[in-house]
């Protein structure tokens, strides 16, 4: 569903403008709202509640999501009325400085006709978006980038280095889109646009000052009051579920829940008859502890076929994480017991120290804390030994200094596949010299160093909450129970804990090379002493293997990697080349790449490009 759609030019009439957006709203659009004041006004509101049109007093207002309000008076314009309300009234009186009042998840934007002007805005977490393209006079705006581009001023004209962005993050980050001249918000930015003239800005961003002046026991007591109050905030009334992997976050969701609600709730978990992918049996253990309602259903290869076309139809734009299968049938089996908001986990790893290359980079940071003299007077030329340096254990020193010296963040990227081999063996000669191979790298070090904090650790948590969530993670949950007619929900994002979560110590999230440490140590009473000593794994899917033993699915992963070879931008040479190794030596691994190459190419296919 499109939340929001609009035009705004020099030119535009209101009335115009207010007839698109009217239109090209969600189609359950049927409410109409009539301010009794003397100045009457026009609203509409979709049957959800998440999608809203407000013109009043030369504002146009168009919201999508769940946005909150912190300011106790525009908190409670929008129980009496409606959110595009409170915006409105917070607008009117400090302009775009009124953002630092919302919280929540929203896509919004204000628009002032008649004077020219237009503000633009997405959540600090991007748990929604906001595509848009400003040009020839115009801004052009949409929660779709497919919806952008096909406006006449566009075009959808796929842009080349889109798709070496996607074979490099498997996804498209903002603000870059498939198409020339599309572009997306960041989390936490505001667009304005006065007469043709664009600026952006970022109007929120993560605090990491520590405050080393609570102990353990504030800071935990603190979490667990910010922890219940961020689910609590998640409930609407409306039935509800939750995601239950088994790992940390969803159960950690659960449990909260469950002390909540005072009954047990409704848990929906995905299982895969697949050595070294199945985690079920965390999910029954917290569901057991938690005396849970568990639903659970087994994917199978065929599931997987099934999958694509909805992935494609849904996406509007490539989405190369293949756990938007299993993140489908999840949903869908929520939707089929009459669940209308799931609960998920997501963001806890990003927050609070969780993903596994913390601790691996602190290893490679450590180099840099020795004294010069050693590391450049004995351990680079001992790791440089002609013919001693490929011998055990000079090996794994030339590998552990080499690999130190790339510097972050540029080392987190060592196992991409466009750094495993020659760009010139992945793709055709016309295409890299249409590219910049350097773009990813600078994104990454933007955000990288985007932060008030110089440790390591809180950086790459920026540049996950970035790149693994906003990106990636959020968009897979959002948009795949928006595919089953459910509401996701992500409690550990609330406000308060995000914010509270900013301010913990290094030390506290990753202790030595614990991850997690303080969160795990807070929860010890809650969780079940497996899950918190459980390595973390979550819902993969074992798309390389099946997809060598299923002869439906392969079948369809060679007719499109057949098709994207004649497009002229990947060398037939390399898709057959890991083809052979994922369907001989290592399925798993080189799944990966195949499961991109072939999204991309169903997801072309299916738009008609």
């Amino acid at each position: 569903m499109n939340g929001l759609y609009g035009w705004l030019g020099h030119h535009d009439a209101p009335d115009a403008l207010h007839s698109l957006l009217a239109s090209t709203l969600h189609p359950n659009c049927a409410h109409l709202l009539q301010d009794s004041g003397a100045n009457h006004g026009i609203g509409l509101m979709d049957d959800f509640g998440r999608s809203a049109l407000l013109m009043r007093d030369g504002y146009i207002i168009t919201l999508h999501g769940r946005p909150s309000f912190k300011h106790a008076n525009l908190a409670r314009l929008a129980r009496e009325h409606s959110p595009a309300e409170a915006i409105l009234a917070a607008w009117r009186d400090s302009s775009d400085q009124a953002l630092h009042h919302l919280g929540g998840s929203f896509s919004l934007a204000v628009l002032q006709p008649d004077k020219g002007k237009a503000w633009l805005a997405i959540d600090p977490m991007g748990i929604e978006r906001l595509c848009f393209a400003a040009i020839k006079d115009q801004l052009i705006f949409s929660t779709s980038a497919s919806a952008v581009a096909s406006h006449p001023a566009i075009g959808r004209q796929i842009d080349l280095q889109a798709i070496f962005d996607f074979f490099y993050f498997h996804v498209l980050p903002s603000p870059g889109t498939l198409y020339r001249n599309v572009e997306k918000l960041l989390p936490g930015e505001v667009l304005s646009y006065d007469r043709g003239v664009v600026t952006r800005r970022f109007y929120w961003a993560m605090d990491y000052t520590p405050d080393s002046s609570r102990d353990f026991s504030s800071y935990h007591k603190s979490f667990r009051a910010n922890l219940t109050a961020g689910i609590r905030h998640q409930l609407s009334g409306s039935a509800t579920g939750a995601f239950l992997s088994g790992g940390t976050d969803s159960s950690t969701v659960v449990g909260t829940l469950t002390a909540i609600q005072g009954q047990p709730a409704e848990t929906f978990s995905i299982g895969f008859d697949a050595e070294g992918f199945d985690e079920m049996e965390y999910a029954r253990i917290a569901a057991r502890r938690f005396a849970s309602h568990a639903h659970e259903y087994y994917l199978k290869p065929a599931d997987i076929v099934s999958a694509i076309p909805i992935i494609n139809q849904h996406y509007d734009e490539p989405f190369g994480n293949d756990s938007a299968v299993p993140a489908y049938y999840c949903a869908k089996l929520a939707h089929e017991h009459g669940i209308k908001v799931m609960l998920a986990g997501d963001g806890g790893d990003e927050i609070f120290g969780g993903n596994a290359r913390y601790a691996k980079q602190k290893v490679f940071e450590a180099y840099f804390h020795l004294p010069g003299l050693l590391r450049q007077g004995l351990l680079e030329p001992l790791a440089h030994l002609p013919f001693l340096s490929d011998r055990l254990p000079l090996r794994k020193l030339k590998s552990y200094v080499d690999q130190a010296n790339v510097r972050l963040p540029g080392r987190l990227e060592a196992y991409n596949f466009l750094h495993r081999s020659p760009l010139s063996d992945i793709f055709v000669g016309d295409f890299l010299a249409a590219v910049d191979p350097s773009a990813p790298a600078r994104q990454m070090r933007e955000v990288y160093e985007r932060t008030n904090h110089p440790d390591p650790v809180k950086r790459m948590m920026h540049i996950d909450l970035k790149f693994t969530l906003a990106d990636n993670d959020l968009r897979k949950v959002v948009t795949m129970c928006e595919a089953t007619g459910v509401e996701a929900s992500f409690p550990l994002l609330d406000d308060e804990l995000v914010g509270f979560s900013g301010h913990l110590p290094p030390d506290y999230l990753v202790k030595g090379l614990k991850l997690r440490w303080f969160f795990k140590e807070a929860l010890r009473d809650l969780l079940p002493e497996e899950i918190i000593n459980k390595s973390k794994h979550g819902f993969g899917l074992p798309f390389g293997p099946w997809s060598v033993t299923h002869e439906p699915l392969r079948e369809l992963v060679g007719d499109s990697l057949s098709t994207l070879t004649r497009r002229g931008w990947v060398r037939k040479s390399y898709l057959d080349h890991i083809l052979h190794h994922q369907q001989n030596t290592h399925a798993g691994y080189y799944g990966g790449m195949i499961w991109v190459a072939m999204i991309l190419e169903q997801w072309l296919e299916s738009h008609n490009h």
